[in-house]
């Protein structure tokens, strides 16, 4: 198999796997669901980190959410503030 088929590792896999692990524990708070799509962004055809992909669709059916509905719902939280003001994030981390 050529190199360029290999599932690859992600830098941010190993704190990305972790917020993943909590979304799904968790409700469908406003900061869980800015962070489902913000994580959903990142890994969209990404090659690898394929339990991370599972786990997000599986977070977003237990939510019984489409993506585009994830989408319309934090572009509305983002509107009307800063979701994650005062959790030590100063810069959006979207890669």
């Amino acid at each position: 198999m050529p190199e360029s088929f290999k599932d690859q590792q992600h830098p941010q896999y190993k704190s990305d796997r972790q917020v993943v692990s909590q979304l799904l524990a968790g409700e469908a708070s406003d900061y869980n669901l800015v962070e489902l799509a913000r994580l959903m962004t990142r890994y969209d055809g990404f090659p690898g980190a394929r339990d991370i992909q599972a786990d997000l669709k599986k977070a977003l059916a237990r939510w019984q959410l489409t993506e585009a509905e994830l989408f319309e719902k934090t572009r509305a939280i983002h509107q009307q503030g800063e979701v994650y003001k005062g959790l030590g994030r100063g810069r959006e981390d979207w890669s």
